[in-house]
């Protein structure tokens, strides 16, 4: 499919299809469909999504702007590849924060939120089993988020979920998987921890699995990026 001419839109009317084609490319991006490193040619990204160069860039700012992208003068859009500095400050800022979030948690968690818990941590092990370990790091991402949005401490989820975006990237450049994926257990403890209301359990779990994630890295070398931008969105 061409890319597509839009003449007349306006940006309210461009803006939806720009978040749409953000969220597929930051979906690709924590499926480790998009490596880091990968160059995202505006040309290519229309043709695939059927777009306008426009709305094209609009989503690439809108993944720079989450620091999924980084945007170089002259060269164009590449998914950002964090350095092993920032794969340890990010597991570090991580364990500073999510800990305490995880106490709050504790404290406010209903049997709903642990029924939506229970569902996502069956999902992650599903994908796990299936060897569809994308699939299972963004389940497990989504674990973190949704235990911050139970702490209801807004700001603070606001960082937790920048800091889990980055993880993404940091895992698909420095996490050998089969070896990454052995800590499958890490998740119910935390579980059975907030559905006894054990906030103090809780933080202490929160924090050991967080550490335990960072010696889990491989800080040694990079896989390279996929050949093909279209064959890493379509495949």
């Amino acid at each position: 499919m061409g890319v597509m001419a839009e003449p007349g839109q306006d940006r309210r009317s461009r803006a939806p299809r720009a978040r749409s084609v953000a969220d597929s490319l930051t979906l690709a991006i924590h499926e480790h469909r998009l490596a880091p490193g990968l160059k995202l040619n505006e040309d290519e990204v229309g043709e695939i999504f059927g777009v306008s160069r426009t709305i094209v860039r609009s989503a690439l700012q809108m993944l720079a702007h989450d620091q999924l992208v980084s945007i170089e003068p002259n060269r164009g859009a590449f998914v950002a590849e964090p350095s092993i500095r920032e794969a340890r400050e990010v597991f570090e800022a991580r364990a500073l924060l999510e800990p305490r979030t995880a106490r709050s948690a504790a404290e406010r968690v209903t049997p709903a939120d642990v029924t939506l818990l229970r569902r996502h941590n069956d999902e992650e092990h599903a994908a796990l089993h299936r060897g569809d370990y994308g699939t299972a790091l963004r389940l497990s991402g989504q674990f973190h988020l949704e235990i911050a949005r139970i702490a209801d401490q807004a700001t603070i989820a606001g960082f937790i979920a920048q800091l889990i975006s980055r993880s993404s990237l940091v895992i698909a450049l420095y996490w050998r998987r089969p070896n990454a994926m052995c800590e499958t257990h890490a998740h119910e403890a935390l579980l059975g921890a907030l559905a006894r209301g054990d906030g103090p359990l809780a933080e202490d779990l929160m924090k050991g699995h967080l550490l335990d994630l960072l010696s889990l890295l491989d800080l040694r070398e990079t896989p390279p990026p996929p050949q093909s931008l279209r064959e890493a969105l379509n495949g």
